[in-house]
């Protein structure tokens, strides 16, 4: 971000701007080396979940499932398109980080709708008046459900960050691809971080 910002406002820093950028990149290639260890644990989330029979709500069940379908995919997608950039297998890199960005980009659109579908359904269970001989929502209850709320809202404004420069990632031509100044690319990783850094603090 900082260096994005720098490269475009200010040419007399043009040279530092550039400088934050190659770091942006080599820490960019440093998570992607990091997770070529991360297949196992989102396995074993995976099958943990299994096809979700602890959800009430079949369409949270549905996309819950898709979306880890999705993750599990994503990993050796962009194990072999790294793979061949290191030039330890002889195939296309390009074909392969397209799918796992469109993998990726998959997994938050389906996050976005199961947000959506769960402040939606929050929402009603909070707002629908109280029918007749029934008492209304404990006060504790209501906390939960509003915290919940204010979760899923945090979790949809993250995803939505992510898509964009998924989206962005994608090859040209496909909406907004390659489209966006590296300041804009840092803006929304950095919304999407400090979303998540919040959300794992509050847990």
């Amino acid at each position: 971000l900082v260096g994005g910002v720098l490269v475009e406002q200010c040419p007399t820093r043009s040279e530092v701007g550039t400088r934050l950028l190659v770091v942006s990149t080599q820490l960019s290639h440093c998570r992607t080396i990091l997770r070529l260890f991360d297949d196992l644990s989102m396995f074993v989330y995976t099958k943990q979940y299994g096809l979700g029979a602890q959800e009430e709500d079949a369409f949270v069940r549905l996309v819950s499932v898709l979306g880890n379908l999705a993750d599990q995919l994503y990993y050796p997608c962009e194990h072999v398109a790294w793979a061949a950039d290191a030039r330890v297998l002889h195939v296309d890199s390009s074909r392969w980080w397209t799918l796992s960005t469109a993998l990726w980009a998959l997994s938050l659109l389906l996050g976005v709708a199961r947000s959506l579908w769960m402040l939606l359904k929050l929402r009603q269970r909070l707002r629908s008046p109280t029918a007749p001989f029934t008492s209304p929502l404990p006060r504790g209850k209501r906390r939960a459900m509003e915290a919940q709320m204010q979760s899923e809202a945090l979790s949809l404004l993250s995803n939505l960050a992510d898509l964009a420069n998924a989206v962005h990632w994608l090859p040209r031509g496909v909406l907004w691809a390659g489209r966006f100044p590296p300041w804009l690319v840092g803006l929304m990783g950095t919304i999407s971080s400090i979303l998540s850094m919040y959300q794992a603090a509050r847990a």
